[in-house]
């Protein structure tokens, strides 16, 4: 069992302030394996304090010295690739499949950058005047536990880029796995003060970042709801704020689409992070008419998906990252029986022998109608709502009869037809025939979903502030 009790402040690991502990639970059998002692408002005023020092001499870098620290992070987060995936797994509860995904997605959020970097316009101009992309100042970068060290990894590089220094809140229940991505950036070699974390709750230390009048930006991914709120306070100092929210993504079949092979695609792909995926496509579309069709393919798909140890290089969902996360999946699969959604595959309860960890049956609702609460809200598990709709036009509605806009997902036969529909779909993000990701494209939220963009030249910008500088 590992005890983590230090924050990483200007350059070193630092003793915390902070006396509060907490438990670190495998979700796959609920055993302790660790505990992290919480930082308080000292750390993390401490932790602004060093980041602001930093970046006094960290903003007036070249585009080449940062080029060089986004390789060496890279260097260095790939050395520890191991360490890094198999701690998500016990920590998180992670496929294997998805924690080595998201390893790749680490590495490659430093190459991307440098690649932006590389051809990114600092210095506009804009009819007569000279328009300087100047950095925004020190960034609070508050990540979730699903995927939590490619957020970091990608947040930090981008801010890096910008020449912004940060300070970083992780999910207190990725405390091993943020402990890992400290060593590899301290391993690094960065500028002292440049990268801070601490560890602790958002109602203290996330609070703190956000009320800091020495705290520039706000970079969040997670609920809507926490988005909501930390939208509100940082409103009193007008930091600029990014935030990656929630999402109830649709999926449109279209009617010229090969069924067997769309829909046993768009049932693993609802599984995607065990369902703990803000992007994930639990909302699935289909003509009316054939689906009788899609559920005998999607119920046979379901009893392909494999539910169990996450270690297992087969196994495609994992279990819930914790106690609260599996009780809150079985409710909702309660309320859309109670709302009186078919139960297609899965249900309530744990699949049988995995009644130690917070698993969840691959579960799939049909015949919903887009007005039911399963329909409508983030579940954030291993739930699928099969949608039947009359034609393309009410598919359309469907699809936009939600309070998110993060994604949304199209396969059809004929391109022209499957580009027409996203086009009028009200979404950050649409892929077409097949799941796609662009690290260079915009990511984020239209509604609900969030606020700027991440990823690429866009994502860098959201990091900068343009100056107008009138000779």
């Amino acid at each position: 069992m590992k005890r983590i009790d230090k924050a990483y402040i200007n350059g070193e690991f630092t003793g915390l302030n902070g006396t509060e502990v907490f438990d670190l639970i495998n979700p796959s059998n609920h055993q302790k394996i660790g505990e992290v002692v919480l930082g308080d408002e000292i750390d993390t005023q401490n932790a602004i304090a060093a980041a602001k020092e930093a970046f006094k001499t960290f903003s007036k870098t070249t585009i080449e010295e940062r080029i060089v620290i986004l390789e060496n992070l890279k260097k260095s987060v790939q050395g520890r690739e191991e360490d890094l995936i198999e701690t998500m797994i016990l920590e998180y509860g992670g496929t294997r499949q998805f924690c080595t995904m998201s390893f790749q997605n680490m590495v490659g959020g430093f190459d991307h950058m440098i690649e932006t970097l590389r051809d990114f316009e600092f210095t506009r101009k804009a009819g007569n005047t000279q328009v300087q992309m100047t950095p925004v100042g020190v960034v609070g970068i508050i990540t979730p536990w699903n995927s939590s060290n490619s957020f970091i990894c990608n947040k930090f590089a981008t801010a890096v880029a910008a020449g912004c220094t940060v300070v970083v809140k992780p999910s207190e229940m990725s405390a091993l796995q943020t402990q890992v991505i400290m060593e590899c950036f301290h391993n690094a070699g960065l500028p002292k003060g440049i990268f801070n974390v601490v560890n602790g709750l958002g109602s203290i230390v996330g609070n703190e970042i956000v009320n800091s009048n020495d705290v520039a930006k706000i970079s969040f991914t997670g609920s809507t709801q926490t988005g909501k709120m930390i939208a509100k306070g940082a409103v009193d100092s007008m930091k600029r704020v990014t935030l990656e929210l929630g999402g109830k993504s649709p999926n449109i079949i279209l009617d010229d689409s090969d069924l067997k092979q769309v829909i046993p695609q768009a049932v693993f792909g609802a599984y995607m992070n065990s369902g703990q995926a803000c992007i994930a496509p639990t909302r699935l579309l289909v003509p009316r008419s054939k689906i009788k069709e899609v559920n005998t393919i999607a119920k046979e798909a379901a009893m392909q998906v494999v539910v169990g140890n996450p270690a297992n290089e087969e196994t495609n969902v994992g279990p819930m990252v914790s106690e609260k996360q599996y009780e809150r999946v079985q409710s909702y699969i309660k309320l859309g029986i109670e709302e009186g959604a078919e139960i297609l595959a899965g249900g309530i309860g744990k699949p049988e022998g995995l009644e130690n960890g917070n698993f969840v049956k691959a579960t799939i609702f049909t015949n919903v109608h887009n007005d039911m609460r399963i329909a409508q809200e983030e579940i954030f598990g291993p739930v699928l709502s099969i949608i039947p709709y009359e034609n393309e036009e009410e598919a359309v509605a469907i699809a936009n009869d939600t309070t998110y806009g993060l994604a949304a997902y199209i396969s059809s036969a004929d391109e022209k037809r499957a580009l027409n529909v996203a086009s009028q779909i009200e979404a950050g993000r649409v892929c077409i025939n097949g799941f796609k990701h662009d690290p260079l494209a915009p990511f984020g939220g239209f509604k609900q979903s969030g606020i700027g963009r991440e990823f690429g030249a866009y994502g860098l910008e959201e990091y900068l502030e343009p100056k107008s500088i009138l000779i």
